[in-house]
């Protein structure tokens, strides 16, 4: 599927650039893996593949507890789309295949 792989991601928050390591894979119209940033890697949940559409959610505990909705599209070895940050609004971010 065209997402699977390990992916370099880079968010433009409020607070800076923040990165982080998506390692996904497409089972069905779902998206499955784990998301890695600062010490700590979580499961993704709700992930979704449509075609290059790509959706996904990731609760953190750093810098502070918050849910981030991912929501993009996955162009050869790039990728990039929107993150809801909770109470922070939104930011873009942008991926490559590692």
């Amino acid at each position: 599927m065209a997402v699977d792989g390990t992916w370099n991601l880079t968010m433009d928050t409020p607070m800076g650039e923040r990165s982080s390591t998506l390692v996904v894979k497409a089972v069905g119209g779902k998206l499955e893996g784990t998301q890695s940033a600062e010490g700590q890697t979580s499961n993704i949940v709700e992930g979704t593949c449509d075609g290059n559409a790509v959706g996904w959610k990731v609760s953190i505990t750093q810098p502070m507890p918050l849910t981030l909705e991912f929501s993009g599209a996955v162009d050869g070895d790039a990728m990039s789309g929107g993150v809801q940050l909770g109470m922070f609004g939104s930011s873009p971010f942008r991926a490559t295949r590692g």
